[in-house]
């Protein structure tokens, strides 16, 4: 028997894809909300700094007030156990994962360095700025912004690319879309969804432009790419509605738009799932 048919076997009628906790000694409290999809989420209220394991893997601690945030990436197997440990005990759930959808986007007249650089100064360029950009991806604040919420960054006037399509840019495959495009005029005011603090802000980005990166805890950070100005430093503590910069169309992009992006532990996740997002009681 494989560990998929045992999962299986072990999922309950849960509302929503939740199964029961399990028991084991003194299980802790364990309590989730969230959307359990592929590039979804889940936020958990436990025991304060209970250990978060997603199969079978430690992913850290909950916070100082037990909470505590996991996500699905874009590929996720349709289940997922989660278990929360404290020396005390366990407690485990079985998760049902929901398959996303994701369309094609097709994009041309990109210039050909935005697409297949070649340059050896140009290619030497974008592998330093990939490096800083994953010293920002790395930020794991002991920290649990999360859990009061997000809205949306810009005031848009349409969704211009949706996350996870797989791109085709002049005709050659790349990587899907790990974000959502929010088309705006240039100049249009882009806000923190959420608080937190800024682990990343540069200007001037091949492939980026100007980037904003904010840590919300717990290895859950947003990104805000294409910016045309930028308001904040890295290390300022930010408030939900604080602004971080404005609309624009720099870096690898056809028209002036907020690609907004999410990831949690290298996984990418859809930022727009996690609007009106809201943690559960504590128990």
């Amino acid at each position: 028997m494989n560990r998929r048919t045992v999962l299986t076997a072990l999922v309950g009628t849960g509302l929503s894809g939740f199964a029961p906790a399990s028991a084991f000694a003194k299980p802790p409290s364990l309590a989730l909300a969230g959307k359990l999809k592929q590039c979804g989420y889940a936020i958990g209220a436990t025991q304060p700094r209970a250990t978060v394991f997603v199969d079978g893997l430690s992913v850290g601690r909950a916070s100082a007030s037990g909470y505590f945030v996991v996500g699905f990436d874009r590929d996720a197997p349709p289940l997922a156990e989660l278990m929360v440990e404290t020396d005390d005990g366990r407690a485990t759930q079985i998760l049902t994962i929901a398959p996303g959808t994701y369309d094609t986007q097709r994009i041309e007249g990109l210039p050909q360095d935005q697409v297949t650089p070649s340059d050896p100064a140009l290619l030497e360029r974008i592998h330093t700025e990939a490096v800083r950009k994953a010293a920002g991806f790395a930020s794991d604040a002991d920290a649990d912004a999360f859990r009061t919420g997000f809205d949306w960054p810009v005031q848009y006037t349409r969704v211009s690319a949706l996350f996870g399509g797989q791109r085709i840019l002049n005709d050659i495959a790349e990587r899907p879309h790990y974000g959502i495009d929010l088309a705006a005029p240039v100049g249009t005011p882009i806000v923190a969804p959420g608080a937190g603090t800024v682990c990343f802000a540069e200007t001037g980005l091949h492939y980026d432009g100007g980037l904003v990166m904010i840590d919300h805890g717990q290895g859950l950070v947003s990104m805000y790419l294409h910016m045309s100005r930028i308001d904040v430093s890295a290390g300022k503590t930010i408030g939900r509605g604080e602004r971080l910069g404005a609309v624009g169309m720099e870096g690898r992009a056809t028209g002036p738009h907020c690609c907004w992006r999410m990831k949690w532990k290298g996984r990418n996740l859809d930022p727009s799932l996690m609007v009106g997002a809201t943690a559960p009681p504590r128990a």
